[in-house]
C-alpha cells in the first residue's frame, strides 16, 4: 500500500506528464494534418489521396503516439484521484495549447483569449490546493484520514 504522501506525488507527476504529452500530441497532429493539406471528401479518389496524405505523415504517427500516451496516463491518474481532481487540472493543457500555437506553429493569439487562460490557470490552482482522492478505492465511502 502506498502512503498518502507517494500516491499524492505519484499523482502530480503522471498529471504533468498527461498534460505534457496531451498538449504535444495535440500540436504534432494540427502541424501533420495542416501539411498533410485539406481532406476533400467530394470522391472516393480524393478520400484515398488524403487518406494516404494522413498515413504517411511522421508528425501525425507522433501525435497519435503522444495520445495513446496521453490516454495511459489519464487512466492512471483516474485509478488514484477523483474524476472531479483530474479533469480540472487537466484543464492546464488550455493554458499550454495557445502557448504552443504561438511558439510552434505562428498563431496569433488575442488578448480575450490570454484573460481566458488566465482564469482556467487560476481555477486549476485552486483545484490543486484541495486532497486528489476524498474516497476510499472500490468503496465510494469518504475516507476520515485522507483529506
Amino acid at each position: 500500500m502506498h502512503s498518502s504522501r507517494t500516491l499524492k506525488t505519484k499523482t502530480y507527476v503522471v498529471l504533468f506528464l498527461m498534460v505534457s504529452v496531451g498538449t504535444i500530441g495535440n500540436v504534432a497532429l494540427d502541424k501533420g494534418m495542416k501539411g498533410a493539406g485539406t481532406v476533400d471528401l467530394s470522391s472516393r479518389a480524393a478520400i484515398a489521396r488524403g487518406l494516404v496524405q494522413i498515413l504517411t505523415n511522421r508528425e501525425i504517427w507522433l501525435g497519435i503516439a503522444l495520445m495513446l500516451a496521453f490516454m495511459i496516463c489519464h487512466m492512471l491518474v483516474l485509478s488514484w484521484a477523483d474524476f472531479s481532481f483530474v479533469m480540472p487540472f487537466s484543464a492546464v493543457s488550455y493554458a499550454l495549447v495557445p502557448l504552443a500555437g504561438y511558439f510552434w506553429l505562428g498563431e496569433t493569439v488575442h488578448p480575450a483569449r490570454w484573460a481566458g487562460i488566465a482564469l482556467i490557470v487560476l481555477g486549476v490552482l485552486l483545484v490543486s490546493r484541495t486532497p486528489p482522492r476524498t474516497t476510499l478505492p472500490h468503496t465510494g465511502e469518504a475516507p476520515s484520514v485522507l483529506h
